[in-house]
């Protein structure tokens, strides 16, 4: 397979084909996400898409799931989305699920009905990073985004029948912000009703302004105590059900992972464990993005 730079995919994504369509994040302003610093964005050329789709078809028969990288691929246009889709159905008659990443822009920017098509033609789950359902922390990441505009995107997906997967980051509103922060997630993922919310902690890069701000001083991120109390106002506080919770990322001090609200009381009861000191942490040397 011929990829562009390095390839970004969801945990869950691990044994699916990696269908690079895109190059980079049309957006690419994040002040936390170092993911595509490096790249300037463009769409891949038709021809290096069916070369990819062609080395899938005779080396990946086995696999059935598609995923299709880079960061926005959701952002091309329907007409050009249908044609891919139905490459993939024709050269890879095998796949039953194809999953993107989608950010809120680029989801609002399609129809329920086109979001609809797409799904016939495979679209099983799309991928969405809320971060913070708090508009301070939202316009100081430079996310430009709003709570509302974020469960805009996310009705849309649901009207459509796609599996939302949406992904959040502890301890992006720094120490100032911390329990707000959580707490604002909380509401705004409850308005969002996605299918599967992933927690993931925040490490600061070097080659992002957050990242910069850090070494400063001037951003103060929460230490594991204060990671695990935002944690745990995340679990009291989202109302939306039934819905998969996972903060078992490499990010994660507490690996958990259940149902809501199943699991909820015994998840809190890990967090409370962790907290008194009864169950150990991830050590930081293993913590990775």
């Amino acid at each position: 397979m011929n990829y562009d730079g390095d390839i970004i995919r969801p945990p869950s994504e691990a044994n699916s084909i990696i269908l690079q369509v895109t190059v980079g994040c049309s957006h690419n302003r994040c002040t936390f996400c170092g993911a595509y610093k490096e790249k300037k964005f463009r769409i891949r050329s038709q021809e290096e898409v069916l070369d990819n789709i062609a080395f899938a078809a005779r080396y990946c028969g086995k696999q059935k799931r598609v995923f299709l990288a880079d960061g926005d691929v959701l952002i091309l246009s329907q007409k050009r989305l249908v044609a891919l889709f139905e490459l993939i159905r024709e050269n890879l008659p095998q796949v039953n699920r194809i999953a993107l990443y989608g950010n809120a822009k680029a989801i609002r920017a399609k129809t329920v009905d086109e979001l609809k098509e797409l799904k016939r033609l495979g679209l099983h789950r799309i991928y969405m990073g809320l971060e913070s359902g708090a508009n301070e922390v939202l316009a100081a990441v430079k996310k430009d985004e709003t709570d509302k505009s974020m469960a805009l995107a996310a009705c849309r997906a649901k009207k459509a029948g796609v599996f939302l997967s949406v992904t959040v980051l502890l301890g992006l509103g720094g120490v100032q912000n911390s329990l707000h922060h959580a707490r604002e997630t909380a509401r705004v993922l409850s308005l969002m009703e996605p299918k599967q919310i992933a927690a993931l902690c925040l490490m600061p890069l070097s080659n992002t302004d957050l990242g910069r701000q850090y070494q400063e001083g001037t951003f103060e991120l929460p230490d594991s105590t204060g990671i695990l109390l935002e944690l745990q106002e995340l679990l009291l506080n989202i109302t939306c059900y039934p819905v998969q919770f996972m903060a078992n990322h490499a990010s994660n001090y507490l690996p958990l992972s259940g149902r809501l609200p199943r699991d909820r009381e015994a998840m809190l009861n890990s967090v409370k464990m962790a907290l008194l000191g009864n169950q150990p942490l991830v050590p930081e040397r293993f913590r990775a993005l």
